[in-house]
């Protein structure tokens, strides 16, 4: 498989969110909320976003308190937590090292913020919420909460917050467009057009479940011998071409008689 990062609507929609962001009216709102079933793509278009502009990733864990969450950002800004002492040093190192790279991605043109994934996690606890809307506050950084379903719901409880994030990205299930940019982008041997538009269907427009069908795809094309329009739905006949993610089965290629 090619490994090779396919735009989607869902990212054109990510990117949109983000021109908004810069051309914004309060500095204070700064904040992107990105929400959606497991996937749709939201990890690797952030994991991407984060290594273009050297941002910082955090992935939200159940246990967070504010002083776990401060411990794991110092760490990703590569400052040894138990070299601080205080919670106070540490929440303004924490702004001092952001505040510097901030500074290094302006000069580059670049914009630098912060990713929480997962953020589900913790977005119903007040103190870690407040921290987060601070760093933000104080620093007007771009700040990326990303969830897979009570995170918006879960943020009208901090109005304070909910306030500061007026651009939303709900990523939901690929177009047939998007189905066959991806499979015809990433798969190593062609792909006729009634097995992507069969992909599409089986996959419910899942990202994660396109890619399992190209890595089938892939296999039986590699051995087989195809004419020049790729592996048809008649040729998969009979093979497994997913995993369906409500029982765990495999989805076998059948065609109608």
């Amino acid at each position: 498989m090619r490994n090779v990062f396919v735009e989607t609507s869902n990212v054109r929609e990510f990117y949109a969110s983000l021109k908004k962001l810069n051309e914004r009216g309060a500095e204070e709102a700064c904040m992107v909320v990105v929400d959606g079933k497991p996937g749709l793509g939201k990890t690797t278009t952030l994991n991407r976003w984060v290594t273009q502009t050297g941002s910082v990733y955090l992935r939200a864990q159940k246990g967070w308190d504010y002083g776990w969450f401060i411990q794991e950002l110092l760490a990703e800004l590569s400052v040894d937590p138990k070299s601080i002492r205080g919670k106070r040093d540490r929440f303004a190192r924490v702004l001092s090292e952001l505040q510097d790279r901030a500074d290094r991605a302006a000069l580059r043109d670049r914009t630098f913020g912060i990713v929480i994934d997962e953020c589900d996690l913790v977005s119903s606890r007040g103190e870690i919420m407040e921290a987060i809307r601070g760093i933000s506050d104080l620093k007007f950084l771009p700040t990326i909460l990303v969830g897979m379903g009570t995170l918006r719901d879960n943020l009208r409880r901090f109005p304070q917050i909910e306030s500061r994030a007026p651009n939303k990205v709900a990523f939901t299930p690929a177009t047939i467009d998007d189905a066959r940019a991806i499979i015809r982008e990433r798969c190593e041997v062609p792909v006729a057009e009634e097995l992507i538009q069969y992909v599409w269907r089986a996959s419910k427009g899942f990202n994660r479940e396109i890619l399992d069908a190209i890595a089938h795809i892939e296999r039986f094309g590699l051995r087989a011998e195809i004419d020049d329009d790729g592996v048809t739905l008649a040729d998969m006949a009979g093979q497994p071409i997913m995993t369906d993610r409500t029982n765990g089965k495999e989805i076998i290629v059948t065609v109608a008689a």
